[in-house]
């Protein structure tokens, strides 16, 4: 959520963990709102285990976020699945939930884990 407005829902996330990291969620396109997403000017990164991450600015409304969800256009194999496949920062959304539950945010500026009472730290972050 953003704003009032619901930019993704979605049945059919891919949800990757890595190492001391909560769980992050990569939304299918198609599950995201027209209009929601647009290319960030912001440069690439590189992940070692998953490779170059591409930015997208989130808006809705009159509010934008820059850099508020990432993507991988071409990753390495083993995780095809997420091409094109869109993962949100829950720290700068106004909301992000998992099945009904309110999701927190890793701590640190630079990863996007989605913890739920499910998930247990201690996690990579600040």
């Amino acid at each position: 959520m953003l704003g009032d407005a619901t930019i993704a829902d979605s049945t059919r996330t891919h949800r990757v963990l890595e190492t001391s990291h909560p769980p992050v969620y990569y939304v299918p396109l198609a599950d995201v709102a027209t209009g929601a997403l647009e290319a960030s000017s912001g440069g690439t990164t590189f992940c070692e285990w998953k490779g170059i991450a591409s930015y997208y600015d989130v808006s809705a409304g009159r509010q934008t976020i820059e850099r508020g969800a990432w993507t991988y256009h071409d990753p390495v194999a083993g995780f095809e699945a997420i091409r094109d496949a869109v993962a949100f920062y829950p720290m700068h959304m106004d909301a992000c939930y998992l099945d009904d539950e309110l999701v927190a945010a890793q701590a640190g500026g630079f990863y996007g884990g989605w913890i739920t009472s499910d998930v247990v730290g201690p996690f990579k972050g600040r």
